[in-house]
């Protein structure tokens, strides 16, 4: 059952956060998904104690550093401390981080507080950062679009090449216009049964694209060996060979099954990489084999359910998923 209450939500965070102490290589999302249900609760200093100790601990590196603080300001703002959290904000900027979600984040935060403007400058600076000309779409950008269409549409401005991109992306039956139109809240206190009606319809098709983000709470990911872990893994369980042939057609055969999932449409993909330590301690939770080939796609899912995914493709400019160091458009990306 999902929290209803405050008190649910406290308590789901302090399992949250006891199942980070059992798991540290896990702490990072856990501890943010602890800090969203400290907020859902009203317990928004304690949530930001959370980003505080992700943010301020010498003993460990965090992934997101910039979505932590992202997720800080927001919390921030909306208990009084406004200037913390614009500063904050304008770090964010400054520090142009190449990933979606913190400039969606700050920008929605931004958007929240009826600063629409500043809203528009972070959802178009970020694209520009991160989307090159001609480049398709990678699934985590396509939600700037999205906010930046919504701004503008409050902002009352006409639509420009990205807008019509975000409404060539957009799937639901309801277009974006409408979805976005300022004039909405007016029909829900309007009489005409008409109105009402059209006002429920694109409700119900907005709760649609919601419901269908909400079942895929992280990537459709495949799971990716580092040569070093590779071969350790093939020495200790010989039998998982017959998987992998060489560390370069593990390589390929990745590359291969991302690209035909993408070509049937499937969106969302990511890349999830592995450690023989993390596996073994897998195996021993599922009471299995390490050797046991049906073990490592679920494997791959718990890791993506732990946060562990990275957005496959990456932007072709970007390093390579597979740490070569080279450019994507250079290595993988290159057929």
């Amino acid at each position: 059952m999902r929290p209803d209450t405050p008190a649910d939500h406290i308590t789901e965070a302090e399992r949250l956060l006891r199942t980070a102490a059992q798991y540290p290589e896990d702490h990072e999302p856990l501890f943010l998904q602890a800090a969203a249900h400290l907020e859902l609760a009203g317990e928004r200093a304690r949530a930001s104690t959370l980003y505080d100790e992700l943010l301020g601990s010498p003993d460990t590196t965090i992934d997101h550093p910039h979505l932590v603080k992202a997720l800080k300001a927001a919390n921030l703002w909306e208990y009084g401390h406004e200037a913390e959290a614009r500063a904050i904000i304008d770090g964010i900027r400054s520090a142009g981080p190449l990933d979606a979600a913190p400039w969606e984040i700050a920008a929605e935060t931004l958007e929240a507080h009826d600063e629409l403007e500043a809203a528009h400058d972070f959802f178009s600076t970020a694209l520009t950062l991160l989307l090159a000309p001609g480049e398709e779409v990678p699934y985590a950008t396509q939600s700037l679009l999205t906010g930046r269409h919504r701004v503008r549409r409050l902002m009352g401005v006409a639509h420009d090449a990205w807008d019509e991109l975000a409404d060539t992306l957009h799937t639901a039956a309801v277009p974006l216009d409408e979805l976005h139109d300022p004039k909405r809240l007016w029909s829900l206190g309007s009489s005409d049964p008409g109105e009402l009606q059209a006002e429920i319809n694109r409700l119900r098709a907005e709760l649609g694209t919601y419901r269908s983000a909400l079942s895929r709470p992280f990537p459709v990911a495949v799971l990716h060996w580092p040569e070093d872990e590779l071969r350790e893994l093939l020495t200790a369980y010989s039998e998982l060979a017959q998987e992998y042939l060489s560390h370069q057609d593990h390589l390929a055969r990745l590359e291969a099954a991302l690209r035909d999932l993408h070509a049937t449409g499937t969106p969302n993909l990511g890349i999830v990489t592995g450690t023989v330590p993390s596996y073994e301690a897998f195996a021993a939770s599922e009471a299995a084999s390490p050797s046991d080939p049906d073990l490592l796609p679920q494997y791959a899912t718990t890791l993506a359910a732990r946060g562990r995914a990275v957005p496959w493709p990456p932007a072709r400019s970007a390093a390579c998923w597979c740490g070569s160091g080279r450019p994507y458009r250079e290595c993988h990306g290159a057929g």
